[in-house]
């Protein structure tokens, strides 16, 4: 099974329903009768990880860096919802805005820079297939889409939510 990184970015109003009933959210999710994607998800594939080891250098594990908080906030929309691997993280709008502010400017010349094939393999950096050709570009380019999605959230004043499914 894979495990996916997913951003959806909601409107405060939204973000508030969902606080106060996670089925919403759910619903949101999983329950989309249409073949139309939501335009305002967006999908990081397996490159999550890969993405918080290039802006920290620490696995999922020990991870104590700010810039975690770009994927995993530590603010849970409803700690005993499943939403695929775990329950769904928020940030709110203003946090949006703060962090669109630290990585606006990281380039994929500076990521690429943190990029160690060996320590990643070593930490079990998922999904653990560091060593292959240009999984480098792989995760720069998936760190582009996050970059994206932080600009977009905070021109907008929208807060974001991540989950894995």
């Amino acid at each position: 099974m894979s495990m996916m990184g997913n951003l959806l970015r909601v409107t405060r109003t939204e973000l508030e329903d969902y606080l106060k009933d996670s089925s919403l959210l759910e619903s949101r999710l999983y329950d989309n009768e249409s073949d139309e994607e939501d335009p305002k998800l967006a999908d990081l594939d397996k490159s999550w990880e890969g993405i918080l080891f290039l802006l920290t250098g620490q696995s999922l594990e020990t991870m104590d860096h700010p810039l975690a908080r770009v994927l995993f906030s530590g603010q849970t929309i409803d700690e005993e919802q499943d939403l695929g691997y775990g329950p769904g993280n928020y940030l709110t709008p203003e946090e949006v805005k703060e962090l669109n502010k630290e990585i606006a400017n990281i380039t994929t010349e500076e990521l690429s820079k943190n990029y160690d094939a060996k320590k990643m393999m070593e930490l079990g950096i998922y999904p653990n297939v560091w060593v292959e050709e240009d999984m480098v570009n792989y995760l720069t380019e998936y760190f582009k889409t996050v970059q994206e999605v932080f600009a977009e959230a905070s021109k907008n004043d929208e807060a974001i939510i991540t989950f894995i499914n």
